[in-house]
């Protein structure tokens, strides 16, 4: 590519390398299109390199140290000679190549897919042209369609900015280097309980500071209760209403019904996210922005300039990399002149907690709220034979319907493998499944899958392994 004041023209342009970015550039040139890729971080944005992957990844080795330990296997009868050890480093370690491996995965597949890429910062100049800094120098790239997937970042609060040593975003957190005795985490998010799950997991003191009552406020209350006291069997101290006052004597002040009090640094905010659109000149492109900071978008991921999508976390649509995916897709498919939507019935979530939660659609509360009269059905694990051989009886399967057409509506899963189970849930509701439909599935047993069909006959009140008044009683 010629450096400098020649302008080199591209047929689509994608702004930013992660799940919204490279997924779309190489949708695109599937479909024939000649793609250049800018990307200002290694290819797999965000997600893959310091927030979702490494979550994931440090979560699973704090699972196995947690459930290595003696006093987790004495009740097998299992028995080890000595107390298990943490070598915090070589886990840090095993993360990043687990990271490393991804990402030079993505980059086989841009390379394969013939994509050229330049790794630097762009912005618009117009509404189709971009200057590009790059490492040896700025270039000036005109392009037929773009596609602006430059995603979003943590945010702080404006008394308690990011310093990397006492405050600590939540991707700071996943890459400290050494573990702290101590440590707190302000949020009641998905982010909030997965790094508190982990960080207590192996060893460290936690303490969750909620701004409100409950932690996932949108989460069914017998979901969240469970999570809640999965936490605390972990040591994890719970404080309801506390809020951030500044930082006094390196000390955080917070605040709650017992007056104010001091919490264990380092502090780690996850109090959301912004787009990271501030720097790309929307305005040259005629692009205004949302209240939020965030690129407006219609179905087909157009901003208001038809030739320019967008898609992933700068929409603030979903920050969930499935979402972004899905929205990658659709716009290659429009800027490539076919016909597709970004409009998912479905929209699983899992949040790896211990035990884990993963849900899809309406919960209780949400869909009457939305106007449905329902019908809900409730399964314990504690009736399910997988899940007592598995020593995980602490959960809960809870299904929502519409009243009357039995059409699901919403299901809740706490429990081991809720993340894998929950697909089951989401296809069942993108293709219009009643309850007994999900009912009418055979399940292996002893299996986990069977709970989501016992919860679809309590909503039935044809529950076998549920004591329950007869059918005869009922009428």
């Amino acid at each position: 590519m010629v450096v400098g004041d020649v302008t080199t023209a591209v047929d689509v342009l994608v702004l930013g390398g992660g799940p919204g970015g490279y997924v779309s550039a190489i949708r695109a040139a599937q479909l024939g299109r000649s793609v250049e890729l800018v990307l200002a971080e290694p290819p797999g944005g965000t997600c893959l390199n310091k927030g979702c992957i490494p979550l994931k990844a440090l979560g699973t080795a704090a699972r196995r140290y947690a459930e290595a330990r003696p006093e987790a296997l004495a009740a097998l009868g299992i028995k080890m000679a000595g107390p298990v050890s943490l070598d915090f480093a070589t886990m840090q370690g095993w993360k990043e190549g687990v990271v490393k491996k991804l990402s030079n995965g993505v980059q086989q597949l841009l390379n394969g897919n013939k994509i050229e890429q330049l790794i630097g910062r762009g912005w618009f100049i117009s509404p189709n042209e971009i200057r590009v800094e790059a490492e040896y120098g700025v270039h000036r790239i005109s392009f037929e369609r773009c596609v602006i997937a430059v995603g979003a970042e943590s945010v702080s609060l404006p008394e308690l900015p990011f310093d990397g040593k006492n405050l600590l975003s939540p991707e700071m957190a996943l890459a400290l280097a050494e573990l702290p005795p101590a440590i707190s985490i302000f949020g009641d998010d998905y982010i909030a309980l997965e790094l508190a799950t982990i960080f207590a997991r192996i060893g460290v003191a936690v303490t969750l500071l909620l701004p409100g009552e409950t932690p996932l406020p949108d989460v069914e209350v017998a979901a969240v209760r469970l999570v809640q006291a999965g936490l605390r069997k972990l040591g994890v101290q719970m404080i309801s209403g506390a809020r951030p006052l500044g930082l006094a004597e390196a000390k955080l002040v917070y605040k709650n019904a017992k007056g104010e009090q001091l919490s264990p640094l380092p502090l780690v905010l996850s109090v959301g996210t912004k787009a990271r659109t501030v720097d790309l000149e929307l305005d040259a492109a005629k692009i205004k922005l949302d209240a939020n900071g965030f690129i407006p978008v219609n179905a087909s991921q157009q901003t208001a300039r038809p030739h320019i999508f967008a898609a992933g976390d700068c929409t603030g649509q979903a920050n969930l990399a499935s979402d972004a995916i899905k929205q990658a897709k659709v716009a290659a498919e429009n800027l490539s002149g076919r016909k597709a939507q970004y409009a998912p019935q479905a929209r699983p979530q899992v949040i790896y907690t211990a035990p884990e939660l993963a849900r899809v659609g309406y919960s209780t509360e949400a869909a009457i709220q939305a106007g449905y009269k329902v019908v809900t059905g409730r399964f314990q694990l504690g009736a399910n034979g997988r899940a007592l051989t598995l020593g995980a009886d602490m959960g809960v399967v809870l299904t929502v319907a519409e009243e009357g057409s039995e059409i699901l509506l919403g299901l809740t899963y706490v429990g081991p493998g809720a993340g894998e189970l929950i697909g089951e849930a989401a296809l069942a509701l993108e293709m219009g499944a009643t309850l007994t439909d999900l009912s009418e599935i055979l399940h292996p047993h002893p299996g986990l899958g069977e709970a989501l069909g016992e919860s679809a006959d309590a909503a039935l009140n044809q529950a076998i392994h549920l004591l329950a008044a007869p059918l005869a009683a009922r009428k």
